[in-house]
């Protein structure tokens, strides 16, 4: 059974840091992308960031370059999202996704399965 647990979301400031954590299970990993997407009210769910688990290859959204890192911890089975210089537009559900190395780009349609999502909200 394929699941993926998120963790780390929260309440911040303005110009505040935050770590999403991903940990999928029943996956092979090597021919899998990960990629983090997120969904705020009344707003279609946006690609944010995803990373190739063998080469460790990323791509970011516009949005978030430069502020955000997507980055995979092998021993631990864990991708992560680093988040800095928040604002309030970061506000947001956030879900981490996988999906084939050959499918998933930018579009959820190529992600095959998906967490449950984690609450960022960043106050002004």
């Amino acid at each position: 059974q394929v699941r993926l647990v998120e963790s780390g979301g929260g309440l911040v400031q303005t110009g505040d840091s935050l770590r999403l954590s991903c940990a999928p299970s029943g996956l092979s990993l090597s021919n899998y992308v990960m990629g983090w997407f997120r969904q705020a009210p009344g707003k279609e769910r946006e690609f944010v960031a995803r990373i190739t688990w063998t080469e460790g290859h990323t791509y970011y959204s516009d949005s978030v370059k430069g502020r955000f890192t997507i980055s995979r911890d092998d021993a631990k089975n864990t991708v992560y999202l680093q988040m800095t210089s928040l604002k309030p537009g970061d506000t947001a559900v956030y879900y981490c996704a996988a999906g084939s190395r050959i499918i998933a780009f930018t579009s959820s349609l190529g992600y095959n399965y998906w967490g449950q999502g984690t609450q960022v909200t960043v106050n002004s």
